[in-house]
């Protein structure tokens, strides 16, 4: 089988060479001395000259040949048809190789290929090849045969390349075996392929790179005609790299100012003029190849070649759109309501500032609108936050259709809302806009197949008689709300500079309240319950007080409103229960019985989350007795949430506390709701006790209480009984329990010990006689 020829580097074609050299004198010395010397040695008996004569050529070219392979950098030897060694070059002798390529022993007359045959080691394989390439040479079956192959001799590995060529073209002179040291080449081939990789492990990094990065890189020649463009760059541009190649970088990279709308200069302008990294101004934009705009932000930097000439530039683009609107939609979310997409505190007093200096120039009027909602708290509490987003949502979108168009709505948190009406003509102009409002609000509000109602307080301010800038114009608007509250709700109320004396002691009344526990400015008094049958001491009902250090003592109907508004009423309760918890304790240590601690529980207390929790805390950490806790709650506590406040009554009648119904009969409870409350007792509210001796509807309707009470198997316990004539009436109609002015007025415990200690004082023999003052 003939050997595919290796292709050679320049030694081994030199060596090669040669020996085609050495082929071409043996032929020609073969057809100078070959055939036609018989011929002519038979002429004239000149035989003698002329073998003389071929001698000595054979001698001249055996010679210039000998020196010939002397002088090749190889390892030669010839060999004859057979196989039989020759001749050999200097070289030859000194041949590196091991004992299975060459030894000493390889000499002329020696058969290389039975040597060769007898190979044995490391590279038996090898020289075996070598000798059916040499037959295969000889035998005229291929033109020539090669192998490389390695040796291991003691300096180190070397490595060779073996070449067979026969001697004459006939195959019948022989062939030359030549054995070239290609160690030094064959290393900086291995050196050049490690470069190759590298270099190319390094573009395929790059190309990696290139395309792996969020930002489109071009990069143009010292003309500006593109050369390169990576996956983002064909993608942002609409150009393939096939497409673009030699473009000019102006026709890819169309690049407009989004203000101007001018072409901006090319990058080849840009980094030749500079020599240095350039940056396009802001707010830029690609028109990409179907003609769409793209955001863009874009920088060009130099390409320098080794003596420090640009030859060209990199262009890097990044989109910027989702930046830009990510901008956008952060300075919307600045300025705006998140839930409702109304305009936020901020924007809004933006805009009334702007209305205020339009209605300067115009001579015109601005009204500004506080809203809040009446009712809205028990939707969240009972429904949930999701069905009270909906809802004001659903307010929001009917608020704004009551406005014209240069007018905003805006909410400030919660359920809060300002209208900002510009350019006003007429105070009645903000009167309509207010009774607008209050119908669209009422309206139902339907939410997960519900129809809610809510209602809305407003108050109005107007510019310039109410406030000359919008934080003015805000605050005056939201205290004439307060006393549009106050009012019965569902109204709207004009500013009134009086206004601001009540917002003003509210306000004050808040700041102080928030230290006056730590600085024990409150107190507790107890007022005594009393047996209308024995006149004996039941119960006592624990009462707030608060002395201020500078202003004495404040009414709890100033301070606990706002205390439920600013929710103060939590912490204050929390104090209130465990005080009066201590205090019966206390009494019951020192031998002195209460039957029962009242103490008034108000609606935001009892709808907390953590109400129960907190209570049977109090209770553990007094030692106090459930059985001896008492709790008034009013009907409209119990009733805006029916069927949770059923469900809470029952866990505390389970664990022995006591439920109250505190004024009685001044809300709209239901009798169907009331046996199912679990309560204990019902409160005659004293605005109907104080009518008992004028006779009239309210007698009445306290002998029906107490009928009813009675039918229900309830106690009940008249409020605020202060003469003989109601402490008679209550007892001929069979009234449980009583407590007022006429027995005593709510006292220090101190006081009210003394209440205990001397219960024969208030005895059935003394029931009738006044307190004393």
């Amino acid at each position: 089988m003939k050997q595919k020829k290796p292709r050679l580097a320049e030694p081994e074609k030199e060596v090669l060479a040669l020996i085609e050299s050495l082929h071409e004198n043996s032929r020609r010395l073969e057809e100078l001395t070959g055939g036609e010397v018989d011929t002519v040695a038979n002429r004239d008996g000149q035989t003698f000259m002329l073998r003389h004569a071929q001698d000595r050529l054979r001698q001249s070219e055996a010679a210039k040949q000998a020196a010939i392979l002397n002088a090749l950098p190889a390892h030669i030897a010839l060999l004859d048809t057979h196989g039989f060694i020759t001749s050999v070059n200097d070289a030859w002798e000194r041949f590196p190789g091991e004992d299975a390529i060459q030894q000493p022993g390889y000499e002329i007359g020696l058969n290389y290929l039975e040597i060769c045959d007898k190979a044995q080691g490391d590279n038996a394989a090898d020289v075996h090849q070598i000798a059916r390439g040499i037959r295969s040479v000889l035998e005229g079956t291929a033109s020539s045969f090669s192998i490389k192959y390695a040796t291991h001799p003691p300096g180190g590995q070397s490595w060779f390349l073996l070449t067979v060529t026969p001697l004459a073209e006939d195959y019948r002179s022989g062939a030359v075996v030549m054995h070239l040291n290609i160690t030094e080449q064959r290393q900086h081939a291995v050196q050049h392929k490690i470069m190759e990789e590298a270099l190319f492990d390094e573009k395929e990094r790059a190309q990696v790179t290139l395309n792996s990065i969020g930002d489109a890189v071009l990069c143009t020649d010292r003309s500006g005609n593109i050369t390169y463009l990576n996956a983002v760059a064909e993608n942002m541009t609409g150009w393939s790299y096939q497409e673009a190649a030699s473009q000019p970088v102006g026709k890819i990279l169309n690049i407009l100012g989004s203000k101007t709308r001018q072409t901006l200069p090319s990058p080849p302008e840009m980094e030749a003029a500079q020599d240095r990294t350039m940056h396009l101004p802001p707010h830029c934009i690609l028109i990409r190849r179907d003609g769409s705009e793209l955001p863009v932000e874009e920088s060009v930097a130099p390409i320098h070649d080794r003596e420090g000439e640009v030859t060209g530039a990199v262009i890097v683009v990044r989109d910027v759109s989702a930046v830009r609107t990510m901008v956008l939609q952060m300075a919307h979310s600045a300025h705006h309501d998140s839930l409702t997409g109304l305009p936020n505190r901020l924007l809004m007093n933006d805009r009334i500032t702007q209305a205020i200096a339009l209605a300067q120039r115009h001579m015109k009027k601005v009204g500004v609108l506080f809203l809040d909602l009446d009712g809205f708290k028990h939707i969240n509490d009972s429904l949930g936050h999701p069905i009270g987003d909906k809802v004001l949502q659903s307010i929001a979108e009917r608020l704004v259709g009551c406005i014209r168009a240069g007018d905003t709505v805006s909410r400030q948190g919660g359920d809060e809302f300002v209208v900002l009406l510009s350019e006003m003509e007429q105070l009645e102009d903000a009167a309509l806009a207010a009774r607008r409002m209050l119908q669209a609000v009422a309206e139902p509000h339907s939410a997960d197949e519900r129809n809610l109602h809510v209602t809305a307080s407003i108050g109005v301010s107007v510019y310039p008689d109410d406030g000359l800038d919008a934080e003015t114009l805000i605050k005056n608007a939201d205290t004439a709300m307060y006393q549009a509250k106050d009012n019965g709700r569902q109204s709207y109320q004009f500013f009134k500079p009086a206004m601001n004396v009540r917002a003003m002691e509210r306000q004050f009344i808040e700041e102080e309240l928030r230290g006056a526990i730590e600085r024990d400015e409150l107190t507790l008094h107890y007022q005594p319950k009393i047996d209308l049958k024995t006149g004996a001491i039941t119960g006592a009902e624990a009462l707030i007080r608060w002395t201020h250090p500078t202003r004495g003592s404040v009414s709890p109907g100033q301070f606990i409103p706002v205390a439920e508004a600013c929710g103060l009423i939590l912490p204050i309760s929390a104090w209130v229960l465990r005080k009066a918890c201590l205090q019966a304790r206390t009494w019951l240590d020192a031998g002195l019985p209460v039957t029962t601690m009242a103490v008034n529980i108000s609606a935001i207390e009892f709808r907390e989350e953590n109400f129960l929790q907190g209570l049977f805390a109090i209770l553990s950490e007094t030692g106090m007795d459930p059985k001896a806790l008492e709790l008034e709650l009013t009907e409209s506590v119990l009733m805006k949430r029916a069927e949770a406040a059923a469900d809470v009554l029952q866990i505390l009648r389970g664990k022995g506390v006591r439920i109250a119904i505190d004024d009685f009969g001044t809300g709209y409870s239901s009798l169907s709701y009331l046996r199912k409350f679990a309560v204990d007792a019902l409160k005659i509210d004293q605005s109907f006790v104080r009518q008992i001796s004028a006779g009239g509807d309210d007698a009445t309707i306290v002998t029906a209480i107490i009928g009813m009470a009675r039918n229900l198997k309830l106690r009940v316990i008249a409020e605020g009984v202060e003469t003989i004539q109601e402490l008679n009436f209550l007892q001929n109609n069979q009234c449980d329990e009583a407590q007022g002015y006429y027995f005593s007025r709510p006292v220090p415990a101190e006081q009210f010990a003394m209440l205990l200690e001397n219960r024969d004082a208030l005895g059935a023999a003394g029931i009738a006689r006044p307190a004393q003052q």
